[in-house]
This record gives structure tokens, sequence and C-alpha cells, in this order.
């Protein structure tokens, strides 16, 4: 399994190859310390071209620039054409979800 790990003192984002699937991992505090890791995690995840996995069972906080990088993960990947869900999704990225009234927006 290939792996490319970016990371920051608080939290990680990991982007695995698992099978035909890109899996992007969110782990620990998810905030604006990681925004250069956010962006060339969506960029590898994007360039692959294979369905999306959004993997945030070890993920502990999610700040507002950690939800824009998910909904643009998302975003980005619908326009291209590339399909995105959740594995498992954290609480605490549901409960931020269903707060602005997006619950449900991302299959799981």
């Amino acid at each position: 399994m290939e792996l490319i790990e970016h990371s920051a003192a608080a939290g990680r984002i990991r982007v695995e190859a698992e099978g035909c699937s890109s899996v992007i991992v969110l782990v620990g505090e998810i905030d604006v310390a990681l925004r250069d890791e956010a962006s060339a995690s969506m960029a590898q995840a994007l360039v692959t071209g294979s369905p999306m996995i959004i993997d945030t069972t070890l993920a502990t906080f999610i700040d507002s620039s950690g939800l824009a990088f998910v909904l643009q993960l998302s975003r980005a990947a619908s326009e291209a054409g590339i399909a995105v869900s959740l594995r498992d999704p954290h609480r605490v990225l549901t409960d931020v979800l269903e707060m602005i009234g997006l619950g449900g927006e991302l299959p799981v």
C-alpha cells in the first residue's frame, strides 16, 4: 500500500491507496495549521482519478478550515466525476455537518 503523509504538530492528513480507491485519513486536530497539507493531499487524491474515501475515525477536532477541506474535496471530486464517501465518520465531523445543515450531504 502506497502511503503519502503530511503532518503538523497536532494533526495529520494521510493519503493512502487502498485497492482502486484513495483514502484520505484525517488524524488528530484538523485545523488551519494543516492548510498546506490539506492542499497537497487534495491534489494528490484528485490526480489519481480514483474514488475517494474520507476517513475521520481518528480525528479528534475539526474546525471551520478542516470542514472547508472536506467540503472542497467533495466538491472538487464531484466536479471531476469522482465518487466520494465517508468511512465511518467520527462525531466531530457529523456534528458539525448537522449543525450547518449539511448532514447527509456526503454518502457514508
